[in-house]
Protein backbone atom coordinates (compact mmCIF):
# COMPACT_ATOMS: atom_id res chain seq x y z
CA UNK A 1 0.00 0.00 0.00
CA UNK A 2 1.23 3.33 -0.94
CA UNK A 3 -0.21 6.82 -0.88
CA UNK A 4 0.77 9.53 -2.53
CA UNK A 5 -0.53 13.24 -2.35
CA UNK A 6 -1.44 15.03 -5.78
CA UNK A 7 -1.61 18.54 -6.41
CA UNK A 8 -4.05 19.65 -9.71
CA UNK A 9 -3.66 23.08 -11.29
CA UNK A 10 -5.67 24.33 -14.83
CA UNK A 11 -8.80 24.05 -16.17
CA UNK A 12 -9.86 21.73 -12.71
CA UNK A 13 -12.56 23.15 -11.14
CA UNK A 14 -16.31 23.78 -12.62
CA UNK A 15 -15.82 21.08 -15.17
CA UNK A 16 -16.93 18.00 -13.25
CA UNK A 17 -13.37 16.25 -12.33
CA UNK A 18 -14.04 14.78 -9.35
CA UNK A 19 -16.59 13.09 -10.34
CA UNK A 20 -14.69 11.89 -12.83
CA UNK A 21 -11.88 10.71 -10.61
CA UNK A 22 -14.08 9.15 -8.18
CA UNK A 23 -14.83 6.69 -11.02
CA UNK A 24 -11.51 6.09 -11.93
CA UNK A 25 -10.50 5.55 -8.69
CA UNK A 26 -13.48 3.33 -7.58
CA UNK A 27 -12.43 0.60 -10.51
CA UNK A 28 -9.12 0.64 -9.45
CA UNK A 29 -9.54 0.31 -5.92
CA UNK A 30 -8.02 3.24 -4.53
CA UNK A 31 -9.18 5.04 -1.77
CA UNK A 32 -8.50 8.63 -0.50
CA UNK A 33 -10.13 12.35 -0.84
CA UNK A 34 -10.45 14.71 -3.82
CA UNK A 35 -10.77 18.49 -2.75
CA UNK A 36 -10.97 21.71 -4.43
CA UNK A 37 -9.11 24.30 -2.80
CA UNK A 38 -9.53 28.21 -2.33
CA UNK A 39 -6.53 29.09 -5.17
CA UNK A 40 -8.44 27.03 -7.88
CA UNK A 41 -6.37 24.12 -7.99
CA UNK A 42 -7.25 20.24 -6.60
CA UNK A 43 -5.69 18.02 -4.25
CA UNK A 44 -6.11 14.20 -4.24
CA UNK A 45 -4.75 12.11 -1.35
CA UNK A 46 -4.72 8.43 -2.98
CA UNK A 47 -4.24 5.09 -1.52
CA UNK A 48 -3.29 1.83 -3.30
CA UNK A 49 -0.66 -0.39 -4.50
CA UNK A 50 1.82 0.84 -7.09
CA UNK A 51 0.57 -0.20 -10.26
CA UNK A 52 -3.22 1.10 -10.14
CA UNK A 53 -1.65 4.44 -8.73
CA UNK A 54 0.84 4.66 -11.81
CA UNK A 55 -2.22 4.37 -13.96
CA UNK A 56 -4.02 6.76 -12.23
CA UNK A 57 -1.52 9.70 -12.64
CA UNK A 58 -1.53 8.58 -16.10
CA UNK A 59 -5.02 8.84 -16.91
CA UNK A 60 -4.41 12.62 -14.72
CA UNK A 61 -1.95 13.55 -17.16
CA UNK A 62 -4.45 12.60 -20.13
CA UNK A 63 -6.59 15.83 -18.78
CA UNK A 64 -9.73 13.70 -18.92
CA UNK A 65 -13.32 14.95 -19.71
CA UNK A 66 -13.69 18.98 -20.02
CA UNK A 67 -10.39 19.64 -17.70
CA UNK A 68 -7.33 21.20 -18.56
CA UNK A 69 -4.41 19.95 -16.34
CA UNK A 70 -1.77 22.30 -16.84
CA UNK A 71 0.67 21.30 -14.07
CA UNK A 72 0.54 17.81 -12.18
CA UNK A 73 2.41 17.78 -8.99
CA UNK A 74 2.69 14.71 -6.67
CA UNK A 75 4.45 13.44 -3.95
CA UNK A 76 4.91 9.82 -1.87
CA UNK A 77 4.31 10.35 1.49
CA UNK A 78 3.91 7.91 4.91
CA UNK A 79 0.12 7.12 5.88
CA UNK A 80 -1.21 9.06 8.76
CA UNK A 81 -4.66 7.23 8.30
CA UNK A 82 -5.90 4.66 6.33
CA UNK A 83 -9.32 5.43 4.35
CA UNK A 84 -11.88 2.94 3.68
CA UNK A 85 -13.20 4.60 0.51
CA UNK A 86 -12.72 7.50 -1.46
CA UNK A 87 -14.94 10.61 -0.70
CA UNK A 88 -15.22 13.98 -2.36
CA UNK A 89 -14.92 16.33 -0.03
CA UNK A 90 -17.18 19.60 -0.25
CA UNK A 91 -16.64 22.88 1.72
CA UNK A 92 -19.94 23.14 3.85
CA UNK A 93 -22.30 22.13 1.55
CA UNK A 94 -22.79 21.08 -1.73
CA UNK A 95 -24.20 24.55 -2.88
CA UNK A 96 -21.41 26.23 -2.06
CA UNK A 97 -19.03 24.01 -2.75
CA UNK A 98 -20.65 23.87 -6.18
CA UNK A 99 -20.87 27.84 -6.46
CA UNK A 100 -16.74 28.29 -5.18
CA UNK A 101 -15.87 25.67 -8.19
CA UNK A 102 -17.61 27.85 -10.67
CA UNK A 103 -16.37 30.87 -9.99
CA UNK A 104 -12.68 29.47 -9.93
CA UNK A 105 -13.05 28.21 -13.56
CA UNK A 106 -14.76 31.63 -14.59
CA UNK A 107 -11.34 33.05 -12.70
CA UNK A 108 -9.70 30.61 -15.31
CA UNK A 109 -11.20 31.34 -18.05
CA UNK A 110 -10.16 35.08 -17.30
CA UNK A 111 -6.43 34.14 -17.12
CA UNK A 112 -6.69 31.65 -20.13
CA UNK A 113 -7.54 34.61 -22.11
CA UNK A 114 -4.89 36.79 -21.31
CA UNK A 115 -2.69 38.06 -23.94
CA UNK A 116 0.78 35.76 -24.38
CA UNK A 117 3.65 36.86 -26.61
CA UNK A 118 4.35 34.06 -29.05
CA UNK A 119 7.88 35.79 -29.79
CA UNK A 120 10.03 37.59 -26.86
CA UNK A 121 13.53 38.39 -27.19
CA UNK A 122 15.78 39.27 -23.87
CA UNK A 123 18.72 42.25 -24.55
CA UNK A 124 20.77 40.93 -20.96
CA UNK A 125 22.66 44.06 -20.20
CA UNK A 126 23.78 45.13 -16.91
CA UNK A 127 26.53 41.86 -16.80
CA UNK A 128 29.40 44.56 -15.81
CA UNK A 129 27.45 46.89 -13.81
CA UNK A 130 26.36 44.06 -11.24
CA UNK A 131 29.65 43.05 -11.39
CA UNK A 132 31.23 46.04 -10.23
CA UNK A 133 29.08 46.93 -7.81
CA UNK A 134 29.40 43.93 -5.94
CA UNK A 135 33.11 44.46 -6.09
CA UNK A 136 34.09 41.55 -8.70
CA UNK A 137 35.48 41.34 -11.69
CA UNK A 138 33.73 41.85 -14.96
CA UNK A 139 33.62 38.47 -16.00
CA UNK A 140 31.77 36.79 -12.61
CA UNK A 141 28.52 39.15 -14.26
CA UNK A 142 28.61 36.84 -17.51
CA UNK A 143 29.03 33.64 -15.76
CA UNK A 144 26.29 34.78 -13.22
CA UNK A 145 24.13 36.00 -15.88
CA UNK A 146 24.66 32.64 -18.28
CA UNK A 147 24.46 30.31 -15.63
CA UNK A 148 22.50 27.64 -16.89
CA UNK A 149 20.35 27.32 -13.31
CA UNK A 150 19.80 31.06 -14.22
CA UNK A 151 18.21 30.26 -17.52
CA UNK A 152 16.39 27.29 -17.65
CA UNK A 153 13.91 29.05 -15.16
CA UNK A 154 13.48 31.48 -17.86
CA UNK A 155 13.36 28.94 -20.26
CA UNK A 156 10.85 27.18 -17.75
CA UNK A 157 8.33 30.34 -17.38
CA UNK A 158 7.93 31.41 -20.78
CA UNK A 159 7.13 27.98 -21.95
CA UNK A 160 4.59 27.12 -19.05
CA UNK A 161 3.23 30.92 -19.95
CA UNK A 162 2.99 30.14 -23.46
CA UNK A 163 5.30 31.83 -24.99
CA UNK A 164 6.65 29.80 -28.06
CA UNK A 165 10.07 31.46 -28.94
CA UNK A 166 12.70 32.94 -26.58
CA UNK A 167 15.30 34.55 -28.39
CA UNK A 168 18.47 35.91 -25.91
CA UNK A 169 20.88 38.21 -27.21
CA UNK A 170 24.56 36.71 -26.08
CA UNK A 171 27.15 38.67 -27.78
CA UNK A 172 26.79 41.09 -30.32
CA UNK A 173 29.03 42.18 -33.66
CA UNK A 174 30.95 45.47 -31.51
CA UNK A 175 31.42 43.26 -28.51
CA UNK A 176 34.43 42.25 -30.55
CA UNK A 177 36.22 45.84 -29.16
CA UNK A 178 36.30 44.07 -25.65
CA UNK A 179 39.11 42.80 -24.32
CA UNK A 180 40.57 39.51 -24.97
CA UNK A 181 40.38 37.83 -21.43
CA UNK A 182 36.79 39.50 -21.65
CA UNK A 183 35.67 37.57 -24.82
CA UNK A 184 37.49 34.47 -23.89
CA UNK A 185 35.67 33.94 -20.71
CA UNK A 186 31.98 34.68 -22.48
CA UNK A 187 33.34 31.75 -25.19
CA UNK A 188 34.27 29.46 -22.89
CA UNK A 189 31.16 29.93 -20.93
CA UNK A 190 28.68 29.84 -23.58
CA UNK A 191 29.98 26.65 -24.80
CA UNK A 192 30.15 25.20 -21.00
CA UNK A 193 26.64 26.29 -20.67
CA UNK A 194 25.30 24.32 -24.07
CA UNK A 195 26.87 21.49 -23.20
CA UNK A 196 24.33 21.22 -20.26
CA UNK A 197 21.47 22.74 -22.09
CA UNK A 198 21.90 19.80 -24.70
CA UNK A 199 21.09 17.45 -22.83
CA UNK A 200 18.01 19.23 -21.50
CA UNK A 201 16.77 19.95 -24.66
CA UNK A 202 16.72 16.48 -26.01
CA UNK A 203 14.57 15.86 -22.84
CA UNK A 204 12.23 18.85 -23.27
CA UNK A 205 12.04 18.51 -27.43
CA UNK A 206 13.52 22.08 -26.64
CA UNK A 207 14.97 23.59 -30.38
CA UNK A 208 17.62 25.66 -30.72
CA UNK A 209 19.15 28.12 -33.48
CA UNK A 210 21.96 30.32 -33.61
CA UNK A 211 21.21 33.78 -35.15
CA UNK A 212 24.00 35.19 -36.43
CA UNK A 213 27.42 35.58 -38.00
CA UNK A 214 29.25 31.89 -38.54
CA UNK A 215 32.47 33.12 -39.63
CA UNK A 216 34.25 34.75 -36.69
CA UNK A 217 33.57 32.71 -33.69
CA UNK A 218 35.99 30.30 -32.20
CA UNK A 219 35.89 26.94 -34.60
CA UNK A 220 35.04 24.59 -31.54
CA UNK A 221 32.28 26.69 -30.77
CA UNK A 222 30.51 27.57 -34.37
CA UNK A 223 30.82 23.14 -34.73
CA UNK A 224 29.27 23.28 -31.11
CA UNK A 225 26.33 25.69 -32.84
CA UNK A 226 25.67 23.48 -35.70
CA UNK A 227 25.57 19.90 -33.83
CA UNK A 228 22.93 21.43 -31.50
CA UNK A 229 20.91 22.69 -34.56
CA UNK A 230 21.35 20.02 -36.09
CA UNK A 231 20.22 17.31 -33.02
CA UNK A 232 17.13 19.78 -32.47
CA UNK A 233 15.64 20.82 -35.52
CA UNK A 234 12.66 18.49 -35.88
CA UNK A 235 11.46 19.50 -32.13
CA UNK A 236 8.41 22.34 -32.51
CA UNK A 237 7.15 22.39 -28.68
CA UNK A 238 9.62 25.18 -27.79
CA UNK A 239 12.14 27.32 -29.57
CA UNK A 240 15.21 28.91 -27.96
CA UNK A 241 17.76 31.19 -30.78
CA UNK A 242 20.97 32.19 -29.27
CA UNK A 243 22.13 35.47 -30.73
CA UNK A 244 26.16 34.80 -31.05
CA UNK A 245 28.20 37.58 -32.91
CA UNK A 246 24.94 39.43 -34.30
CA UNK A 247 24.22 42.89 -35.13
CA UNK A 248 20.99 44.12 -36.74
CA UNK A 249 22.37 46.07 -39.78
CA UNK A 250 25.02 42.83 -40.17
CA UNK A 251 22.12 40.70 -40.52
CA UNK A 252 20.79 43.09 -43.29
CA UNK A 253 23.68 42.89 -45.23
CA UNK A 254 24.61 39.24 -45.35
CA UNK A 255 20.63 38.80 -46.34
CA UNK A 256 21.02 41.25 -49.15
CA UNK A 257 24.60 39.04 -49.96
CA UNK A 258 22.44 36.10 -50.21
CA UNK A 259 19.60 37.96 -52.30
CA UNK A 260 21.98 39.01 -54.79
CA UNK A 261 23.32 35.42 -55.48
CA UNK A 262 20.08 34.56 -56.41
CA UNK A 263 18.25 34.87 -59.67
CA UNK A 264 15.33 36.75 -58.15
CA UNK A 265 14.85 40.19 -59.37
CA UNK A 266 12.16 41.60 -57.39
CA UNK A 267 11.42 41.01 -53.88
CA UNK A 268 8.85 41.87 -51.51
CA UNK A 269 8.94 41.92 -47.12
CA UNK A 270 7.51 38.19 -46.93
CA UNK A 271 10.59 36.40 -49.88
CA UNK A 272 13.25 38.98 -48.59
CA UNK A 273 12.33 37.69 -44.34
CA UNK A 274 13.40 34.50 -46.13
CA UNK A 275 16.99 35.80 -46.60
CA UNK A 276 17.22 36.52 -42.72
CA UNK A 277 18.91 34.65 -39.93
CA UNK A 278 15.16 34.41 -38.09
CA UNK A 279 13.59 32.52 -41.73
CA UNK A 280 10.18 30.75 -40.65
CA UNK A 281 10.40 32.49 -36.87
CA UNK A 282 7.41 34.86 -36.12
CA UNK A 283 8.59 38.45 -35.71
CA UNK A 284 9.06 39.16 -31.83
CA UNK A 285 5.96 40.39 -29.88
CA UNK A 286 7.94 41.46 -26.94
CA UNK A 287 11.26 42.64 -26.41
CA UNK A 288 13.03 43.02 -23.34
CA UNK A 289 16.02 44.94 -22.43
CA UNK A 290 17.45 44.82 -18.42
CA UNK A 291 19.43 46.95 -16.48
CA UNK A 292 17.83 50.15 -17.04
CA UNK A 293 18.80 50.70 -20.44
CA UNK A 294 16.13 52.13 -22.91
CA UNK A 295 17.28 51.58 -26.38
CA UNK A 296 17.25 48.48 -28.68
CA UNK A 297 20.58 48.19 -29.88
CA UNK A 298 19.68 47.00 -33.27
CA UNK A 299 18.36 43.37 -32.30
CA UNK A 300 16.15 42.45 -34.94
CA UNK A 301 15.56 45.49 -36.75
CA UNK A 302 13.75 44.26 -40.09
CA UNK A 303 11.21 41.83 -37.75
CA UNK A 304 10.74 44.06 -34.77
CA UNK A 305 9.01 47.01 -36.07
CA UNK A 306 5.66 46.28 -34.26
CA UNK A 307 7.32 45.03 -31.31
CA UNK A 308 6.47 46.38 -27.41
CA UNK A 309 9.06 47.63 -25.86
CA UNK A 310 9.75 46.37 -21.99
CA UNK A 311 12.43 48.42 -20.03
CA UNK A 312 13.77 46.62 -16.43
CA UNK A 313 15.38 48.71 -14.09
CA UNK A 314 16.90 44.96 -13.03
CA UNK A 315 20.36 43.92 -13.94
CA UNK A 316 20.13 40.96 -15.82
CA UNK A 317 21.95 38.46 -12.98
CA UNK A 318 19.17 39.44 -10.97
CA UNK A 319 15.87 38.98 -13.60
CA UNK A 320 14.76 36.22 -12.85
CA UNK A 321 11.43 34.41 -13.76
CA UNK A 322 8.85 36.69 -11.59
CA UNK A 323 11.01 39.61 -13.52
CA UNK A 324 9.91 37.83 -16.71
CA UNK A 325 5.79 37.28 -15.63
CA UNK A 326 6.07 41.15 -14.81
CA UNK A 327 7.48 41.94 -18.58
CA UNK A 328 4.42 39.63 -20.01
CA UNK A 329 2.20 40.92 -17.41
CA UNK A 330 2.55 44.92 -18.77
CA UNK A 331 2.63 42.88 -22.48
CA UNK A 332 -1.01 41.74 -21.91
CA UNK A 333 -2.07 44.81 -21.18
CA UNK A 334 -1.23 46.90 -24.04
CA UNK A 335 -3.57 47.11 -27.11
CA UNK A 336 -1.65 46.20 -30.64
CA UNK A 337 -3.62 48.12 -34.03
CA UNK A 338 -0.80 47.57 -35.93
CA UNK A 339 -1.42 50.39 -37.57
CA UNK A 340 -4.86 50.02 -37.96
Amino acid sequence: MREIEIKLQGRVQGVGLRRLIKNKVNSLNIKGFVLNNKDGSVTILSQGEKNPLNEFLSYLHSSPGFSKIEELNYKLQKSNKIYEDFQILQEKNILIDKAKSIINLGKFLIKEKTTIPKHIVIIPDGNRRWSTEKGLKSSFGHYKAASYSNLISLFEEAKNSGVKYLTIWGFSTENWKRSKEEKDAIFDLISKELKIFEKDAEKNKIRFLHLGRKDRLPNSLIKQLAQLEKKTKNYQDFNVQLCLDYGGRDEIIRAINKLLKTKIKTIDESSFSQFLDTSNIPDPDLIIRTSGEKRTSGILPFQSIYSELYFSDVYFPDFNKEELKKAIKEFSRRKRRFGS
